[in-house]
């Protein structure tokens, strides 16, 4: 189910007026910025796809040393695919969230802990409400080192067991990530009013809290 039809279905005139507030305060990414082959001096990249890139987004740009957060697509066929070829799960790509850090304010294993916390890494395909290959969990990894990290990372969380089912989660090398168009860009800022009620009717935190707990 595209994430439009969850926003649809809230109180439109009362959306609409906060999310055109919210426009006017908080103007955000105006267009799909361009993909970056390689980090600047003295940052590193990491690309996670969790479900909806609105809501890993948002939980990583509270992460201090995080510089920023692209919303787009990875692992999939098509070159520069549109949001409507992804959500037709015809082109194999996962909407993920491409980050710039800091290694010197946080590592990628730091990142990785993060992650886990901020999915459901044992359903396969799906992320709460959003069903299908696109919303998939996966690490795409920039180079053997964080290939590395991301394999110990998950193993010491299946070998710790905080639930019962296994953990589906892919790790893959990082190819092609093409950013998502403009509009996706900081959703969350831009139309706070829309995002928080997707993410709430589609029981994100009421699940991770399920999983996770509190911490």
């Amino acid at each position: 189910m595209k994430r439009r039809s969850w926003i649809a279905a809230g109180a439109v005139l009362a959306l609409a007026v906060a999310a055109g507030v919210a426009n006017s305060q908080n103007p955000g990414k105006s267009a799909a910025p361009a993909a970056q082959a390689t980090p600047m001096v003295g940052t590193a990249k990491a690309t996670f796809a969790g479900g909806c890139f609105w809501c890993v987004e948002a939980d990583f740009d509270k992460v201090p040393g995080v510089i920023s957060t692209t919303s787009g697509y990875i692992g999939g066929t098509v070159a520069n695919p549109t949001y409507e070829q992804v959500s037709a799960k015809t082109t194999g790509h996962a909407e993920a969230v491409e980050i710039v850090f800091d290694p010197a304010k946080v590592s990628f294993e730091q990142l990785l802990e993060k992650y886990w916390r901020t999915i459901d890494p044992t359903t396969k395909d799906r992320q709460f409400c959003d069903a299908g290959s696109p919303y998939r969990t996966a690490i795409f990894t920039h180079g053997p080192q964080q290939a590395a990290a991301a394999q110990a990372s998950k193993a010491a969380l299946e070998k710790s067991k905080p639930f019962k089912a296994p953990i589906v989660t892919t790790i893959e090398a990082a190819g092609a990530f093409y950013p998502a168009e403009g509009y996706h860009q900081d959703y969350y800022k831009k139309n706070p009013v829309r995002y928080n009620y997707y993410r709430s009717s589609c029981g994100r935190d009421s699940r991770l809290k399920e999983l996770w707990g509190q911490g």
